[in-house]
């Protein structure tokens, strides 16, 4: 059997990880997303166990106390985490699974695919640049939907980010999201083709 991959895909705000994923599925509709719950209650259209796994302070307590994430933090008095059976199962089964994520929770989960043999297998960890911060801040005032202060926010924080590149496996430049995007899915497709990938009864 033959392992998918669990791609973990972080980057600054604005540099463009969403529209790099929907183009992507534009080609493999079968790339999933992973789940991630939360203790904050569904907004208006979101389905549980489908945009979220909706949970109670206590139920997420329970699962992290059981250590069941990944990763996990705490984002304005609400916790967000990511199971690792949402993850696992998917991989196990052949799928792939893309976890668009910030820095913090890829670094958390680079600290438990050291601990994880089978999570190590399967993790691949890609960052998103966007070509300068210059670039960056006109991609953000272009959005026209942060106030000065949030932009200003914003290209503090992805300086810090930035910092943290050479922690992933992989780097992607977004100059051109259709160029970015054809070396995404070549990078996903190349992944399925790691010999440690590969059933080890495959020639026997």
């Amino acid at each position: 059997m033959i392992f998918g991959s669990a791609i973990i895909l972080s980057g600054p705000s604005g540099v463009g990880k969403s529209t790099l994923i929907s183009r992507v599925r534009q080609e493999l509709p079968e790339l999933e997303f992973s789940v991630s719950c939360t203790t904050r209650s569904p907004r208006p259209g979101e389905t549980n166990h489908v945009h979220y796994h909706f949970l109670s302070d206590e139920e997420f307590s329970l699962r992290l106390e059981k250590g069941k994430f990944i990763e996990h933090a705490g984002v304005f008095a609400r916790r967000y985490g990511t199971l690792r059976q949402e993850v696992m199962d998917r991989v196990s089964a052949g799928r792939d699974v893309v976890l668009d994520i910030d820095v913090q929770g890829a670094m958390q989960i680079r600290e438990a695919a050291r601990k994880d043999p089978q999570l190590a297998a399967v993790a691949e960890f890609v960052f998103v640049a966007p070509p300068s911060l210059e670039e960056l801040e006109r991609r953000l005032r272009g959005r026209g939907t942060e106030s000065e202060e949030q932009i200003r926010l914003r290209l503090g924080l992805a300086r810090q980010e930035l910092s943290f590149w050479r922690h992933y496996d992989y780097l992607l430049i977004n100059h051109d999201v259709a160029n970015t995007a054809v070396e995404l899915l070549g990078l996903i497709r190349g992944f399925r083709l790691k010999s440690s990938r590969q059933p080890e009864e495959l020639f026997s």
